[in-house]
């Protein structure tokens, strides 16, 4: 398949402040790629220069094979986009606005079929698109610019956390609308730092931090970096048992049943060793997303702990 984003060795200052370091991200045609840092680690950056919104200190990055800086008009066409935070004209309807948007990108060239898509993803996202755009909440905005991104059917779709200020019910619309997407064979790139969201989302995903990839692969690519949780009933079972499980992490015994952890690439001898222990009740639990991403930034979270604990004793 071929690449539709690729990004190299991407580089972005702005005064002394290096936003992008060196950052590297491909994405292929048809999948739904999940982008994840927290607030900082130069996501909306990438973006930006991936729309032409900026233009890089160094390295390259390609969209569609063209020069997004360069030819950001023609791939304009081709992406829709969706921010974090949208701005609406204040005089204009949000059906207005959807309009507007969708002239801009070609899409209404087939009136009837625009109206029609229109109508569906106005209904399903609960939006009245007579108010003006001054009266909508945040909530409301973010649903005006998903209609318009979903409206008109595009090559590339580059979400920046796209369902920001959208209620649970409102949230699995937008997933079922990623899911459609996708099944009509769009590529997805898909900013956020709700990591459910990512997971259930993305076939892939791209771990930043610091203007950096620190990871990128499939999640199975990615569970092998983190240990697997594993339980079962410890009825009957003795310590010397337990104690002939191959590479258990952190075992103990709670509340009925014996808990530990093993490498999620050394699972096998595990497993063959529960199956002589007749374990009963067994469940098997892989890492998940939320649990690689604290791989990198489990040390963030420590030093915020120990200056609260500080703050406590002083």
């Amino acid at each position: 398949m071929s690449t539709v984003i690729e990004a190299s060795g991407l580089e972005k200052r702005f005064g002394r402040v290096r936003a992008l370091n060196g950052l590297d991200l491909a994405v292929t045609e048809g999948e739904v790629h999940g982008f994840l840092g927290p607030n900082g680690a130069g996501k909306s950056t990438t973006i930006r220069i991936l729309l032409g919104l900026a233009r890089s200190n160094g390295g390259s990055a390609r969209v569609f094979g063209s020069d997004p800086w360069r030819d950001a008009v023609a791939l304009h066409r081709r992406i829709a986009y969706v921010p974090g935070d949208v701005s609406l004209w204040p005089n204009l309807s949000g059906g207005e606005a959807i309009d507007l948007l969708a002239r801009l990108r070609g899409g209404t060239a087939d009136k009837a079929a625009y109206a029609e898509r229109k109508k569906r993803l106005v209904d399903v996202f609960q939006l009245d698109p007579t108010k003006k755009g001054r009266a909508y909440s945040k909530g409301n905005r973010q649903k005006v610019a998903l209609v318009a991104a979903f409206a008109t059917p595009a090559d590339l779709y580059i979400l920046d956390e796209p369902t920001s200020g959208l209620d649970p019910l409102m949230e699995a619309t937008f997933n079922a609308e990623i899911a459609r997407i996708a099944r009509e064979g769009a590529t997805v790139l898909l900013s956020s730092h709700i990591l459910s969201e990512v997971e259930q989302l993305c076939d892939r995903v791209s771990i930043i931090r610091e203007g950096k990839t620190v990871e990128s692969g499939t999640l199975e690519q990615l569970r092998h970096l983190t240990r697997t949780e594993i339980s079962f009933a410890a009825d009957g079972v003795t310590q010397e048992q337990l104690a002939r499980i191959p590479d258990a992490h952190d075992l103990r015994t709670d509340n009925g049943r014996v808990k530990f952890t093993a490498d999620s690439d050394a699972l096998p001898p595990v497993l063959a060793a529960l199956a002589e222990l007749n374990a009963k009740s067994l469940t098997v639990a892989p890492p998940s997303l939320e649990e690689l991403f604290l791989r990198h930034y489990g040390d963030e979270l420590a030093a915020v702990e120990q200056t609260e604990e500080g703050a406590k004793a002083r």
